[in-house]
This record gives structure tokens, sequence and C-alpha cells, in this order.
């Protein structure tokens, strides 16, 4: 620090309460002109470990080092220096990772309590080379030293020392799952070694083996992580590291494995779940974000300033869930602006290497590039920028002024890019802050906890901070909703996306309709059943019916062929029934309780439509299990708890339990009745609005049922039917924006369509790949709800 403090005189009497030091300098002015630093952290061990080991970064496959070569340059971003070469992993580099890792996963599943013993080693191993990991990884990636020391290398070491305990708890706690196999991970360049973390922790200890690629600019924590492994006693093949680019990890992706893990835009986010589209590998998307953060009046202004710089200034903005939306109340809207650019100002950005340094350099010149095209285009509102050293650093910017629907309002610019509007009332920030479509994270700032507690949970948001901002942990999931990807990292949640239930699956064929002889007969009845949409009973826009006829060739009815418009108005019915999913589990409880007792007292009219319909005889045991699955639904409607994780904070972390949402449908053909209320009843339960098609083939037992929905105090558009033909609806399905989950159990081959049609909204999906098994209750609750995290710290 710069700035004399000795007392030399006292030349004038200062005012009351103000000391005056050096003649003409108060304590505070002091305060407000000296300088920090330099206090560089040295990189030449960091150094000498590269060059060591030929200043290359290959693979490690098997747990040796295998093909080493200069296929192009890693950058130091702070000075343009060349690190190390890189080698571009080919696709037969990639065949041979995924085979070590299929070979050694068997054995590596056996044992937790052996897993849990590696994973603590690495853990350990990781804290003794801390240093080294911290240096490498800012010279890699150009954050400065202080965010690398003292937040992502302890947080990943934290990772394996909390999946160590998973890896020991997993043959007690969850003895009705096993691991996917073999898991392709690629993690970008933001946090190489957190990513990694992230990824192969929860992996290693549900008895998965890994490959996983490391982004192109920022491969060299991943060397050190490679070696740890080896002295930690992983063996080999269960720890595998591929180098390259984006050719590499699109090998990757069409390998042979079970699951793809993937962190990084949402635009190759969207090109992976096409490549998977139809393969059966278990996929997680982990995307971008546009996250509010939210400023009320009432806030401690101050805090939520200092918040604010971690929320979008720490590493650079190049962060996912960085607060780059700054919503403030009206009220303080001027006076908030004067302090925060007051605190821009006092930013130090510089070489990462200095400790003193709060904005290091942009990871990559092209992304520089992109971040100055993005605000150059911008003409909206009033832009503030500080100073910058040349180089690979771009200053911090805040723009006032926008508009929501302003370009940079809603593009993600993965820089250190603050955008900001005003709003009135809670309920128009509300509405601001979910007008986007990402769903990532969201910071609420008041003092007053009641509106804290009801602005959390109406944010679409996987993850919500009061009075906080990017607090992680391995204890609490981590993950977006809507365009910011799905699945979940860290806590319980996490692990589901490594597992699977245990038992087989079996194959299923479409079953066969009956049909007539003679052609139709007449019937001077009309038999039509129609479509079920919000509450009514509605004919088809197509106009067209399909007869259906029992066993001997009897006329049943016919049943109505629903298209796009009919699924579109079903929608609509279900976004008009939001109030279900802020319903408490106590009243759909009720009604599910309501719906089975009256399906009880019709019991006998549904086991004989379904014999008739199927020619077989046990109408009366899926009448019975259809009640029994109401009634089991009814019970879990208000008992899907929620917990309180385990974070080292002064805080709590709450992952709470919401409804997915819109859920569209295809049902199991081969049950006309249990097909339908299989899905139905857990996805109402936990505040899901339903569209449902019914069994192709035997769809009149799904329209009989709906007479029992009117019957049973539902509410218009929770619960839709449709008949018709599953394939021409399965891709309407997928693609519409409104829905925001698929699943399909469908004889029908329509797995491949609906995940590559998914990618208009990546909504998520559950497929069955033409075959059947049966589901345990905790996967119809995982995949009925969303899990959301909120933070809330607390102290004196």
């Amino acid at each position: 620090m710069n700035g004399n403090s000795n007392i030399t005189s006292r030349a004038a009497i200062p005012p009351v309460g103000v000391t005056r030091l050096d003649n003409d300098m108060t304590v505070k002015e002091i305060f407000d002109s000296m300088d920090y630093g330099p206090a560089p952290e040295s990189s030449a061990e960091a150094l000498a470990w590269l060059a060591d080991r030929g200043g290359i970064a290959g693979h490690y496959i098997n747990g040796k080092w295998d093909a080493l070569r200069d296929d192009f340059p890693s950058n130091n971003p702070a000075t343009g220096e060349k690190l190390a070469g890189v080698t571009k992993g080919t696709a037969d580099e990639v065949a041979k990772a995924v085979a070590a890792a299929r070979k050694a996963q068997p054995k590596w599943a056996k044992d937790g309590a052996a897993r849990a013993r590696v994973l603590y080693g690495i853990a350990r191993l990781m804290q003794k080379n801390a240093r080294l990991l911290a240096v490498m990884e800012t010279l890699d990636n150009g954050k400065p030293i202080r965010e690398s020391r003292d937040i992502d290398i302890p947080l990943a070491i934290r990772h394996f020392y909390h999946h160590a305990g998973f890896a020991q708890l997993m043959d007690a706690e969850m003895p009705d799952v096993e691991p996917l196999g073999v898991c392709g991970q690629i993690i970008p360049w933001n946090f190489p070694l957190l990513m990694l973390a992230w990824k192969i922790a929860p992996a290693l200890a549900m008895g998965n083996t890994v490959v996983l690629k490391p982004a192109e600019y920022t491969s060299l924590s991943s060397m050190v992580f490679s070696e740890i492994c080896t002295a930690a006693g992983v063996p080999p093949g269960v720890v595998n590291i591929i180098t390259g680019d984006g050719e590499t990890g699109a090998a990757l992706v069409d390998a042979d494995v079970d699951k793809v893990a993937f962190t990084g835009s949402t635009s190759v986010g969207r090109i992976i779940r096409e490549q998977t589209a139809g393969s059966g590998k278990a996929l997680s998307l982990e995307l971008g974000g546009k996250s509010p953060y939210i400023v009320f009046e009432d806030a401690d202004i101050d805090s939520a300033i200092e918040g604010l710089v971690d929320a979008i200034w720490f590493n650079s903005g190049q962060v996912c869930c960085a607060g780059s939306r700054l919503l403030v109340q009206e009220g303080i809207a001027d006076r908030f602006y004067a302090k925060l650019r007051r605190r821009m100002d006092g930013l130090r950005i510089g070489d990462p290497m200095d400790k003193c340094i709060d904005l290091g350099a942009i990871v990559d010149p092209e992304q520089l590039a992109q971040i100055k095209a993005m605000v150059d285009a911008n003409t909206a509102g009033e832009t503030y920028q500080c100073a910058a050293p040349e180089g690979c650093f771009y200053p911090p910017t805040l723009i006032t002024g926008l508009a929501p629907s302003d370009t940079l309002m809603q593009e993600e610019i993965f820089g250190p890019v603050l955008v900001a509007c005003t709003f009135r009332t809670p309920a128009e920030a509300v509405e601001i802050a979910n007008n986007t479509r990402y769903g990532l994270a969201a910071s609420v700032w008041t003092e007053n906890i009641n509106l804290a507690l009801d602005i959390a949970p109406k944010l679409i948001a996987g993850i919500v901070w009061v009075n906080a901002t990017n607090l992680m942990d391995a204890a609490a999931g981590f993950g977006g909703v809507r365009e910011s990807g799905f699945g979940r990292e860290g806590g319980w949640e996490g692990l589901m996306g490594y597992t699977k239930p245990k038992g087989k699956t079996a194959k299923i064929t479409a079953p066969m309709p009956f049909t007539t002889q003679d052609g139709t007969p007449a019937d001077p009845l009309d038999r039509t059943a129609k479509l079920y949409i919000g509450g009514k009973q509605v004919r088809p826009d197509s106009g067209y019916t399909q007869p259906i006829f029992d066993k001997s060739g009897k006329l049943l009815g016919h049943a109505s062929t629903a298209n796009r418009k009919d699924l579109r108005n079903a929608v609509e019915s279900n976004a008009a029934a939001k109030g279900w999913s802020k319903s408490t589990g106590h009243l759909r409880a009720q009604i599910l309780y309501y719906i089975g007792e009256n399906l009880s007292a019709r019991a006998q009219e549904f086991a004989t439509r379904i014999n008739q319909l199927t020619g077989g005889r046990t109408g009366s045991k899926e009448v019975d299990d259809a009640i029994s699955w109401l009634f089991t639904w009814a019970a879990w409607a208000d008992k899907h708890d929620g917990a309180a994780k385990g974070v080292p904070i002064r805080g709590v972390a709450l992952g709470m339990h919401e409804p997915v949402g819109n859920i569209a449908i295809l049902t199991d053909d081969t049950r006309p009745l249990m097909g339908l209320i299989e899905p139905l009843a857990p996805a109402l339960a936990m505040g899901n609005r339903v569209t449902a098609v019914a069994s192709q083939a035997f769809p009149l037992a799904a329209t009989d049922f709906y007479q029992v929905l009117e019957t049973s105090d539902l509410p218009a558009g929770v619960a839709n039917i449709l008949t018709g033909r599953h394939t021409e609806l399965a891709p309407h399905m997928a693609a519409h924006a409104n829905i925001d989950a698929v699943w399909s159990f469908s004889t029908a081959d329509v797995s491949k369509v609906i995940e590559t049609k998914s990618t208009s909204n990546l909504k998520r999906t559950w497929v069955n790949h033409a075959t059947h098994r049966d589901w345990p209750s905790t996967i119809w609750r995982a995949q009925s709800t969303a899990i959301k995290t909120i933070w809330i710290p607390y102290g004196e």
C-alpha cells in the first residue's frame, strides 16, 4: 500500500469527527487514494512442471500418458505467450480411452468403500498440490490467482471429499440403483478444474468410469489432476482424459458411452442433444444463462453492490450463472447506479498473477472479440466503462436504461458486462426476471424476509440466492431449466444422473387392434368418443375418427383423431390451469383420492371395457392396479419433501421440489387404462398439468376415464386426453415451445424424433426406446419435479 500515515503536524483544526493526517489529508481521503500491490505470485514452479513433461498437454489413457503432440497451442491469456502444445484427440484415440474405461468399469463398481478411499486420496493430494493447481489454472485461464486459490481449488477439493462419502454410503443408502457404465464428459474453459471435479467426483462415486475432455483453451490443470489420479491409486482405465477441440468432443459424444455430461454453451448443447437423439445415452446439460440480480428499495445498497461485484465481475463475467441482468427498483435506481459506478472505478484490472487484482484476462482473443462485437452493436441505454490494460482484457462495463426486450438484456454476453433496467413493483420484477429463455440462477436483495421468500419461488431458475450470490457447494444441487439445460450437479439429486434402477428392460411390440371381416357395421347411435380438452368434451379439429372393434368384430365405437391444433388447444388449457401447480399437496391428494374412489365405483364397467378392447381377461386386475396407483400418488402428493442441505456456511440451502410444468405424454399402448393412469397420477400429484395421448390401439378406456375426471373436482385444463396416432403427434409435442417435458411409453418408434425435436426449447424428455420396465417411485418423482436450490444466509 502507498500512503504515509505519520502525523507530522496540526496545521489546521479539522472539523469535529474528522482526523486530519499528513497536513491536509483525512483518514477517509487516504483510504480513497491508496494503491494496492503489486503482490505477484510466482509461476516458476508451474512452468518448470510443464517443461519437465515436454511442454505438451495430451491424453491420459488407462492410467498412463498416451499420445502427446503439439497440434495447437495453449496460450497465457494475459500475455499471449505459449504455455504448452495441446494434443488434438482423434476418433480412434477417443475409442481407445472409452475401451479402457469399459474394461475397468465392472471391477470399479463392485466396492463402494474402496472407491471412497480412492476419492479421499484424490482430495488429499489435491490439497497438497493446491498451489500448483491454482497457479496452473490462472496461467491457463487468465482468472485472478486470488479466485483460483480461494474459490476454485478449495471447492474442487470439497467435491471429492463430499463424494467420497457418497461412495461409502451407496450400497447401504441406494441399494436399488447401479452405475450407468462409462460416462463421456465435456467441460468448459471458465472453471477447468472445478468443472472437472463436478463431473468426475459423482460419476466415480457411483461406480462409473469416465472419459473427460477439457476445453481446448484450458487443458493444463487436468494434466496435474491426471498425475494425482495415478498417485491416489485410481485403477487404470477408471479416469481417462482426452484433450482436443470441438471435433474431439463430437467424437466423444458419438463414442460407445452410456452417458454424456456437458457443460457449455446452449448452441453446443443443442447439437449434442441432436447427436445423442435415439441412442439411448443418458444426457445432462448445464448451459447458458442470463441471470437476474434483483434489488428492492429496502435492500442494504452497499452490500448489494459488493454482491454485484461478485455476481458479474467474478472471473471477468465468464460465468454461466453470472448476475448479468441488474433489475433495480425505481425509487433507488439513481443512487444505486451512482454508487455502483464509483465502486467500478475502484476495480483493479491487470496481471492475474497479482494477488491484488480483481479482474484478469479474457480467456482468448476470440472470446474478447465476441464481447466487443456485442457491446459495440448496442445502441440503447447509457454505457459506462472503466479503463483496462492493453491485450486480452475487457473493461468492467455497465449499461443502464435498457428495455427488457433489448438484445443485451436477452443474450448471454459471457464477459464483464452488466446490463440494467428498473422496475416498480415486486410483480413487475418477477415478470421482467422471467422474461428470458434461460433459467439458471437469480439473486434477490431485500431486508424483508417475507418479500424474499415470496419472490424466490416465483423466479424461473434452478438456483436462487437471497442477499448473496454465487454460493456453491457439493451438497447442494446446481443446474437450470428452460434453455439453461436439465440435470443437476451436487447433492443427492446430482447422483441420480449417474445411476439407473437395477433390473432388466423388456422389448415391447405394438398391440394389433381388432378389425371386422365384412366392413364397418352400421349403427344408428353415435358412439364417437370426443377429445377431452379444458374440462370439456370437444370434437377433433381434423374431423376424422377411427372405428374400434372387439375380438369378434363388433363395433365398440369410434375414437377421434387429434391433430396439432388439438394439441395446441390442450397446451393452452394447461397454461390456463397454472393455479394447479401452486396448489397445496393436500388439495392435490384429496382430488386424486376422489378420482380413485370414483373409478372404484365403476370398476366392473371399466374391467369389461378393457376385456372388450384387448380380447383378454385381465380387465379387473388392471382396474385394481389403477385404483391402487391413484391412491399411492395421492399419498405422495404432500410427502415429497425437500431438504435443508448441509452446506458449510452460516445459512441454509433449501432443496425445493417444484413441478416441471406442462408435460405431454404418449401412453403405453398395451394397457388401455393403466397405461394412461400410470404416468398421469405422479405427474398430477407433483403439481404438473398434463396432455396425454391415449393408447392408439385401445383408446376407449381412456375416453371413458375422462368421465371420471369430470366428476372428481379436477380443475379444467389440468388434465387433457387426446386420441390419435402417436407418430403424428410426437414431433409436435417435442417441438412445442410451451411444453416443458415429453414422456413417451408408446410402442411407436418415436423416441428419436422426440429427442431430436426437443432441441427447440431444450425441454426434458423421458422416452422408452421401444422397451418397458417397472420404474420405481423415486424415478417417477424425479421426472415429475425440478429441484430449485434457495440459498438463505443468516447470522449476526
